[in-house]
């Protein structure tokens, strides 16, 4: 299981999400510190680095083994990608508050606030299909609609992945940080490179042409 972390494209999505965190961390540690501001890049880039993982690890599974195993790593790592983009949406909406700035102004901040709301709703459907399919009618139908819950994943990845993308035109970046457009974009899309040819389209009811 741990395998497919790299396998195939997967180290093409490692490379890219590890160079997301390297470039946020190092612009964002080149400046002097904002308690209330300079964690939430810090903490939203290993947030995707952490979703990563948690597609990554069902890319795919086969035994009724793996599946169970990767089923829980999947629900680990997507809880603490959540908590980790939780905290940093949290704490800037405080520091906006404190500093009596305008909320969900830029484009970033919009996005932001929308994908965190999904997300929290992505990570409570994918826990009753997994933990109480009881509440959604049974393990079967759970099982049917486990593909809707893959969907809106990928969809919810990429929802973050162009939020990302959209930091570099922050004002606070292109005053500070300084992180350039194109180098979000390239991790950005090494990180799609790598995951998409995994996506299993049978598992939505497509099959590949050959």
């Amino acid at each position: 299981m741990l395998a497919n972390l790299y396998l195939g494209t997967g180290w093409i999505a490692q490379v890219g999400a590890v160079l997301l965190v390297a470039l946020v961390w190092a612009a964002v540690l080149a400046q002097p510190l904002v308690p209330l501001f300079s964690p939430h890049p810090l903490l939203q880039s290993v947030g995707v680095l952490a979703l990563v993982q948690a597609v990554l690890v069902l890319q795919p599974t086969a035994t009724p083994a793996d599946k169970a195993a990767g089923a829980r790593a999947h629900a680990a790592l997507n809880l603490l990608s959540f908590l980790l983009f939780a905290a940093g949406v949290i704490l800037i909406e405080v520091n906006k508050q404190i500093n009596g700035m305008a909320h969900f102004k830029s484009t970033h901040g919009l996005l932001g606030v929308v994908t965190a709301v999904l997300l929290l709703g992505q990570y409570v459907f994918g826990f009753l299909m997994w933990g109480v399919p009881g509440l959604l009618g049974g393990i079967d139908k759970a099982k049917v609609l486990w593909k809707y819950h893959r969907a809106s994943g990928y969809v919810i990845l990429l929802l973050i992945l162009v939020t990302v993308a959209t930091a570099s035109d922050t004002t606070y970046n292109l005053n500070v940080l300084g992180i350039r457009r194109w180098s979000l974009i390239v991790a950005v899309a090494l990180i799609l490179v790598g995951i998409a040819p995994r996506i299993q389209l049978a598992k939505f009811g497509f099959h590949r042409a050959h």
